[in-house]
């Protein structure tokens, strides 16, 4: 293979770029129906790398540098879909009937953009200079490595991980959600409202390998994190909140208890979210400041004539261009806002004007203050676990309550009101769209600079990604809308509100901005979601100080108190079974006389592509399962048995769901590793 870091070597290929849009076509489908049932999305870059390798090796001349181009193009999948935390919103509210393509392209592609551009002055000193660990740039570029051999290097080793474990995963999760979501034979999730004396509280358990993987891959630490918060709503918020607001007599008091965790205690998790994401800002301040003089520091020499000899692998797009680009992209940001606004008939004139100037000045300005902090964020925790929801609900009632001091009293209008709240969730949705892709860049930086890449080859396909994540992100949420429809909004009247998408980022963000702008948010429940986080960061602090490998990361569990029990119990159990079956290797390692991180490479990396089958095989089965549901107009086009067979489909989808459990735990467990003394 030629030396990755000089122009011989294959990388920026029309057969690269095309495979990493079909990828992107396709994770990104799978991501934006993830996130709109669970709220989470997972990242790609990983499997990306895999398939890539996969297919390029069919082709003469393929290496570790043009897999890279894939899997960046491909990575954007897993970010930008994010956006979905935010625009379902706009249908909720009922200012949006569904999602109008250009509308809804142009933000994915004019946020995105800009959080390729912000970022691009940061290479160097977040990715370069900077002892950041970057966990998912890191894995991705290893096995790139594995991946791509150099020529004459001996061939890859029977049974070493590879595309096969993704196929593995992905059949399992995907004959398990088409038996349990197509089918019905298996449940999805159990549920359960329990009376405790004067009080009550419930318990969640869904049945998602999806799920399963996710919490795999984040680890123990927020997995039990997560788990935390959801003891603090289900053991302390509910049955406090049910005792001292008891149930009218006659009620469906299952769906009452559910109803106070819905409406208060979310908003705890809220509050929590928020205060975990600014303490990070905090946190961040000092280091952001030192990157961003590194930065322009090297700019200066280049402008000074000493950066001609700069090699390839140091090179970034020119400063020039990228604030020039930077600040074009206002131009097409302000026309769309203008339209969005405009096409109600609410404002005109200076009104309308004002409200274009400050939206678009609002995401351009935040978006930059949120795209360092979530580049600084990537490399610490990795793009997986930043708090892009933090990110998202500090966004949403920065914009509140700025329009709050825009439009005064004139909010006592309702029509006023709910295109306040419109915009609002709008310039949210670009300010989120630049935090994904921030979050992404840099980690894909990190790859690239591990594995000889050029960066600013890599910032061009990350664009390509983003446009290519843009085209397809509408019709995939109109497809999705149309077939499940979202909590509190449904496209037709004869829809079974029961089967609809939680989307529960969306709720949130929608609920902040009409209680903010209507002046009827509950701020007793933030308020005491602030005291929790607050409370938490303190003891995270001192269990920092303490050192060893117990935290408790306060925006984990902020996620835990926000999110339903049955999405976060998977989760858990997920980052339990990845936790023993790093126990059983350290154990083999130890029989072995091995070191365990040389040990457990190989059994690891299977992990992960098994994990990340999980998500991905579900995923795509719950796509094509809307595609179907539009088609012929059927919320259940598959069913098999009726509502009777539940008890039965619950004891079948539990027994499964262990199982399949058990069979990810053993194939980790129980893989050979690559120790020389162990057979």
């Amino acid at each position: 293979m030629p030396n990755p870091g000089t122009l011989t070597a294959r990388e920026f290929t029309l057969r690269g770029v095309i495979l990493g849009v079909l990828i992107t076509f396709i994770f990104t489908a799978a991501n934006i129906y993830l996130g709109l049932k669970v709220g989470l999305t997972f990242a790609s870059s990983i499997p990306a790398a895999v398939i890539s390798m996969a297919v390029l090796r069919l082709f003469k001349g393929s290496g570790i540098l043009e897999n890279n181009i894939v899997q960046t193009i491909a990575s954007a999948a897993g970010t930008l879909s994010s956006i979905i935390f935010v625009l379902p919103g706009l249908v909720m509210v009922g200012y949006w009937a569904g999602f109008p393509f250009w509308q809804t392209a142009g933000i994915c592609a004019v946020g995105g953009t800009l959080g390729v551009m912000f970022t691009v002055p940061l290479r160097r000193a977040m990715v370069v200079e900077s002892d950041l660990p970057y966990p998912e740039g890191v894995a991705a570029a290893e096995i790139l490595k594995v991946g791509s051999p150099a020529e004459g290097a001996p061939p890859p080793a029977a049974g070493e991980p590879g595309l096969r474990d993704v196929a593995i995963g992905g059949g399992l999760s995907a004959a398990f959600a088409l038996i349990s979501s197509g089918f019905g034979v298996f449940a999805t999730e159990l549920n359960g409202i329990f009376r405790i004396g004067a009080t009550a509280t419930g318990i969640g358990a869904g049945m998602s390998l999806a799920l399963v993987g996710a919490g795999y891959l984040v680890g123990i630490v927020v997995g039990l994190a997560t788990l935390t918060g959801v003891l603090i709503a289900w053991g302390v918020a509910v049955p406090i909140l049910v005792y001292l607001h008891p149930a009218v007599a006659g009620s469906d008091f299952a769906s009452y208890v559910n109803g106070l965790w819905r409406r208060d205690v979310r908003l705890i998790g809220a509050g929590t979210i928020a205060v975990a994401a600014i303490w990070t800002l905090i946190q961040l301040f000092g280091p952001m400041v030192k990157g961003i003089r590194a930065s322009l520091v090297a700019v200066a020499l280049v402008r000074a004539g000493r950066g001609a000899a700069v090699p390839e692998t140091e090179r970034d797009l020119p400063f020039d261009a990228v604030v020039r680009i930077s600040l074009l992209l206002m131009l097409p940001l302000a026309g769309i806002l203008y339209y969005f606004i405009g096409q109600s008939g609410v404002f005109s004139g200076a009104t309308l004007w004002l409200l274009v100037i400050t939206g678009t000045l609002f995401s351009f300005v935040v978006g930059f203050i949120v795209a360092t902090a979530c580049g600084y964020m990537a490399g610490l925790i990795g793009s997986s676990n930043s708090p892009i929801s933090g990110i998202g609900i500090l966004a949403v009632v920065s914009a509140g309550l700025l329009l709050v001091a825009v439009l005064g009293h004139a909010l006592d209008d309702p029509a006023v009101q709910k295109q306040a709240i419109a915009v609002a969730l709008f310039v949210t949705a670009v300010v989120l769209a630049v935090a994904t892709i921030s979050n992404d860049n840099l980690q894909d930086l990190k790859t690239g600079q591990l594995v000889g890449a050029t960066p600013a080859r890599q910032q061009l396909a990350l664009i390509v990604g983003v446009i290519a994540g843009a085209a397809v992100i509408p019709p995939i949420l109109e497809l999705i809308y149309q077939a499940y429809g979202f909590a509190g909004a449904l496209p037709r009247p004869d829809m079974d509100p029961n089967k609809a998408l939680g989307a529960p980022q969306a709720t949130l963000m929608s609920a902040l901005a009409t209680g903010i702008l209507s002046d009827k948010l509950d701020w007793t429940m933030i308020m005491i979601g602030i005291g929790v986080g607050v409370s938490l960061i303190v003891i995270d602090e001192i269990l920092k100080k303490l050192g060893g490998a117990a935290r408790l990361p306060p925006l984990a569990v902020g996620l835990g108190i926000y999110l339903p029990a049955a999405v976060t119990t998977p989760v858990t159990i997920g980052a339990v079974v990845g936790w023993l079956a790093d126990r059983s290797l350290k154990e083999r390692a130890a029989r072995a006389g091995a070191a365990f991180e040389i040990y457990a490479e190989l059994p690891r990396r299977r992990g992960v592509l098994l994990a990340s089958g999980l998500i991905v095989g579900e995923s795509l089965i719950g796509v094509i399962l809307a595609a179907l549901i539009v088609a012929v107009n059927n919320q259940a086009p598959l069913a098999l048995v009726g509502d009777d067979f539940t008890p039965i489909a619950e004891w079948l989808g539990g027994g499964a769901f262990l199982v399949a459990c058990a069979d990810l735990y053993r194939r980790v467990a129980r893989s050979r590793s690559a120790w020389p003394n162990e057979g």
